[in-house]
């Protein structure tokens, strides 16, 4: 079922696919164990990233991309997410970060940045959650106060992916005196030599162990007035509003991905254990959990299609995104939960990889908007019409 027909896929999709298959087995699935245990990737997987093409592959090539489509991230996540290889972010790098650039920055800020994302010398995160404001936005407190041609950034960011590696940093703030969301700006921080600017140590979480993820400190950290993305302050809340169906999507493609792994892992396990002398996979239980299993991820990688087809025309609308990506990470996980029941004992083995996806799944309902929001978005999307 990995590879069923798809109406979107075509020839240079699936080489795409099939290279980024061979690259995600060959440069991340042996260092696995050894990522885990140090809580981070080898920074060198950047550079390797760029040089397959696997880095802003839907950012024009004029900027250094492969000048692909939706499409085109939309095959990598999937790739990296059933592989196991979460051990950087290419969603947030490229799927995310570099898009906001694309789509606010100046030129001169598109030719300074992108290029140089491409080949994995920048490492891109965004930065917008803070410890007391979680998903709510309008509350954030780190402030930006201008001082002629320079902000000086104060506050603090938590749960930052790819934080121990960036250095190419979107971050919310507020500028100026206007309250809520008329407050907020996003603002690019360059953090190498930047005085002021220093990460907390690796957070230890309960799943994703691979990826790194600090907090990110900021002391009248000075930044060049002309960071400023969309060149007008207050910008930001909307800037983040039409940005937030992507990263949204890109949970929800993971999401499905990462189910299908583990039913693939629970079919080779059934096939081979033998329970009161006759395969797992005999008995009637198994096989209509596993029916389930495989009918629930095969409805969410429809809908999930429909979706990326719809981004890439540029007609996915906000709650659409939003019941993508609560639909399927509340699904993932269900599914999930119910392969690692058929492993049992053995299931609860961080050495099974059934284990570790259900401990790195878990956060698929909680980050890109916690799913409960989700459902807000929806029943407002409802209301209007």
């Amino acid at each position: 079922m990995r590879d069923a027909p798809r109406a979107w896929m075509d020839e240079e999709l699936q080489m795409l696919r099939d290279s980024a298959r061979r690259f995600f087995q060959r440069e991340c699935v042996p260092h696995e164990m050894r990522w885990r245990a140090q809580h981070h990737a080898d920074r060198e997987i950047w550079a390797k990233a760029g040089a397959a093409g696997l880095l802003c592959a839907s950012i024009p090539q004029a900027y250094g991309g492969s000048g692909g489509s939706a499409l085109h991230e939309a095959v990598i996540c999937e790739e990296q997410m059933y592989s196991m290889s979460q051990a950087f972010s290419n969603n947030v790098h490229s799927g995310i970060v570099a898009h906001y650039i694309l789509a606010y920055g100046s030129e001169p800020q598109k030719q300074r940045w992108l290029p140089r994302m491409a080949t994995g010398e920048l490492v891109a995160a965004i930065a917008m959650t803070e410890p007391g404001a979680g998903t709510d936005l309008q509350r954030i407190r780190t402030q930006a106060r201008r001082e002629g041609g320079t902000y000086r950034v104060s506050g603090a960011k938590t749960f930052i992916t790819n934080g121990l590696h960036a250095n190419l940093v979107v971050v919310a703030v507020k500028t100026g005196e206007a309250a809520g969301a008329k407050g907020i700006s996003l603002l690019v921080v360059e953090t190498e030599g930047l005085a002021g600017f220093r990460r907390g140590p690796l957070l230890d979480k309960l799943g994703q162990k691979t990826l790194d993820t600090t907090e990110l400190f900021f002391e009248d950290a000075p930044v060049p007035a002309d960071n400023l993305l969309g060149g007008e302050e207050g910008s930001g809340f909307a800037q983040l509003m039409q940005q937030l169906p992507r990263e949204r999507l890109l949970l929800a493609v993971g999401a499905v991905a990462t189910m299908q792994r583990a039913i693939d892992e629970t079919l080779v396990y059934v096939r081979d254990r033998q329970v009161f002398g006759q395969p797992l996979m005999a008995m009637q239980n198994t096989r209509f959990k596993l029916a389930e299993c495989q009918t629930l991820a095969t409805v969410a990688r429809s809908f999930v299609d429909d979706c990326i087809a719809r981004l890439a025309r540029g007609e996915l609308d906000v709650p659409t995104a939003a019941m993508a990506k609560w639909w399927a990470s509340d699904t993932c996980c269900r599914v999930i939960d119910e392969c690692l029941q058929l492993f049992g004992g053995y299931g609860y083995m961080n050495e099974y990889p059934i284990a570790r996806l259900y401990a790195d799944a878990r956060v698929f309902r909680i980050y890109g908007g916690a799913n409960e929001v989700m459902k807000e978005i929806i029943a407002r999307g409802m209301e209007k019409q």
